[in-house]
């Protein structure tokens, strides 16, 4: 009898992956599987993806986008359906049931104060957040931090490279994915993190593997168990390909 891993999809030429014990791949979607920043999947990436999970592994998307958008891609990439959106905010498990871990009247608040003290603070248009504010880039990130210091609020702002957000003080891409790992009894030792942007690196604190793409800044890569040189899409192939002889070792 062949081994299910053998049996790879007529769809899919990327690397082939042996038999091992299933791993959980946590991956960003905007800089990691997009291309050039419109927010357009790379579809080889995808298809990678989602041969992982058509072999037993998980693919889980941990974004700054809604969990809705991401849970959204993965029933049409083929990927495990569960996803953490927000910045770890909110966690979508299927089409009615959300776990909202941040507070987003508590985001709003701090959004009141920083746009009436800082100039260009806009919202940015995106899709219905249920634990957040999105805003765009337009503004000195560091200077409106320094507001919420001298204030007192209890959220966090932070830089995805797509937008800035707040979210709840203590949420972040990490302790979203931490509770779908309580959730589906999932070990650090089996988490492969892949991503880019500084709101990546709670996410890479709990996996024992995470992967740092070409477009990261050096900051990021300076978090990451491991590096590639190639950009976004291109970049998670990279990587798999690199996993692929080992993944049975880890």
């Amino acid at each position: 009898m062949l081994c299910k891993c053998s049996l790879r999809s007529k769809y899919y030429s990327g690397p082939k992956i042996s038999c091992m014990k299933p791993k959980t791949f946590a991956v960003d979607i905007d800089g990691t599987i997009t291309e050039n920043g419109g927010g357009r999947i790379n579809l080889d990436a995808l298809a990678a993806l989602r041969h992982l999970t058509n072999i037993g592994h998980n693919v889980i998307f941990v974004t700054g986008r809604s969990s809705v958008e991401a849970f959204l891609l993965s029933v049409f990439g083929g990927t495990t359906k569960i996803a953490v959106g927000e910045n770890g905010g909110c966690i979508t498990v299927n089409t009615h049931e959300h776990i909202l871990l941040g507070d987003k009247q508590q985001c709003q608040q701090a959004f009141q104060i920083i746009h009436k003290e800082i100039d260009n603070v806009r919202e940015k248009y995106v899709f219905p957040r249920m634990t957040e504010v999105v805003l765009e880039r337009t503004f000195d990130l560091e200077l409106a931090k320094k507001l919420v210091l001298e204030k007192n609020l209890d959220v966090l702002l932070s830089d995805s490279q797509y937008a800035f957000h707040i979210n709840s003080r203590g949420i972040d891409k990490g302790t979203g994915f931490s509770e779908i790992m309580k959730r589906l009894s999932i070990s650090r030792d089996d988490v492969i993190a892949i991503g880019d942007s500084a709101t990546d690196i709670p996410l890479f604190k709990v996996a024992k593997t995470s992967i740092a793409l070409g477009n990261s800044s050096d900051y990021v890569k300076s978090h990451a168990t491991m590096i590639v040189s190639a950009n976004a899409g291109d970049g998670v192939i990279e990587a798999l390909d690199k996993l692929a002889p080992k993944l049975s070792e880890v």
